[in-house]
């Protein structure tokens, strides 16, 4: 399964796509094999991106095919899309790559490298807690679209939020003093067993969520709390 999330680092967007099932090869594949190809799919034309997108999966496809290694993710930033691959071993890949990439007319560069605990990946392309929160976040975001959606009308947005120990819960909300922010319900269930439902009117666009949830979030955390999402209605579509 693929997700995808942006990254700020050292002030530039990183675009991430990640193979979130890749950890289950993680103790088979110890090889590190990277492929950058210089072409920014951002700032190109449809057809260019569609003949990129064609490229990299016909090369993973011969690396995964072959059992040679494991697509992992791909990194696209200042005009490289750099793609990750875990490797049994470090035979044959560059082969492979060069019969792929030789006739696109890409520049490009590999290298292979002995990576056994998966460092780089856990560094640099493993979503952290509140990216993985933007990536259910944006899940949410495009079912609304999928419904047409005013993604600009403000409505009531619930957020949820847990804690491991009703004392973190209590403390949360003995100090809550959030702009915008009142607590709507206290939730007790298998899935939040001290949890709780916070209501705030705002609307639902991807720069708007992204900048609630991580106030929420930096607030949570200082209750060891976890953000668990959020939830709204459609508005209700004006008809003529």
């Amino acid at each position: 399964m693929r997700e995808y999330f942006t990254r700020i680092q050292d002030n530039e967007t990183i675009h991430i796509e990640i193979e979130l099932n890749a950890f289950g090869f993680s103790s088979n594949n110890p090889w590190l094999f990277s492929v950058f190809i210089k072409f920014d799919g951002l700032d190109e034309s449809l057809n260019g991106f569609e003949e990129f997108l064609e490229t990299k999966e016909s090369l993973i496809i011969a690396l995964e095919h072959q059992e040679k290694a494991k697509y992992v993710a791909t990194r696209n930033v200042d005009g490289w899309s750099e793609l990750y691959f875990y490797a049994k071993d470090s035979k044959e890949l560059d082969t492979i790559a060069q019969h792929i990439l030789k006739e696109s007319n890409y520049v490009y560069e590999s290298s292979v490298v002995r990576d056994t605990k998966w460092d780089f990946h856990h560094k640099n392309l493993t979503p952290s807690e509140l990216e993985q929160c933007h990536i259910q976040s944006e899940k949410i975001i495009f079912m609304l679209s999928e419904e047409e959606d005013d993604l600009s009308t403000v409505r009531s947005v619930e957020h949820y939020i847990s804690f491991e120990l009703p004392t973190q819960k209590n403390r949360f909300l003995n100090t809550l003093n959030i702009e915008g922010y009142r607590l709507k319900d206290e939730i007790s269930s298998e899935e939040f067993e001290h949890g709780i439902a916070l209501v705030k009117e705002h609307d639902v666009r991807s720069q708007t969520l992204k900048v609630e949830i991580d106030k929420l979030f930096v607030e949570i955390k200082k209750y060891q709390g976890y953000y668990e999402g959020w939830s709204t209605t459609l508005v209700e579509q004006n008809k003529a």
